[in-house]
């Protein structure tokens, strides 16, 4: 059982269990966007897709993950790598990164989007922006 997976569940008030623990390694692992599909894939000898599925809603809930926008079509997830206070909302607004070699998808969470001025009666509840091109590890 690796540390910093108990640590996160902890942290944020979840009970430890063997499929929180190893879906947390494979994003740690990984480091980039996986959908439910890729979690299953790595993980299907251990838990069915419903029991995935509900782990990936419990994180998406507690803000442990995030969705990210991708042209897949397939919803898929990114951790999340910033700290914060308990109780404290933070944002995903960042660029994430497709490559059109190896289809990867990466939070870049050193560019951080500017607010968006919408007109009055629109309220805004995230923003993304999928740049795509060939990542570090293709070029």
């Amino acid at each position: 059982m690796s540390e910093k997976p108990t640590h996160l569940l902890k942290e944020n008030n979840l009970r430890v269990t063997d499929c929180r623990i190893d879906v947390l390694n494979t994003f740690i692992s990984r480091q980039v966007a996986l959908s439910h599909a890729d979690l299953e894939e790595v993980l299907k000898e251990n838990f069915d897709r419903v029991t995935l599925y509900r782990t990936l809603k419990t994180f998406l809930d507690k803000d442990l993950i995030h969705k990210v926008l991708d042209d897949s079509g397939a919803a898929k997830f990114a951790l999340c790598s910033h700290q914060h206070e308990e109780h404290e909302q933070h944002d995903h607004n960042h660029v994430h990164f497709k490559c059109e070699v190896c289809g990867l998808t990466n939070c870049i969470e050193e560019i951080s989007l500017p607010n968006i001025a919408l007109p009055k009666g629109y309220k805004s509840k995230e923003v993304n922006v999928l740049v795509q091109g060939i990542c570090n590890k293709c070029a």
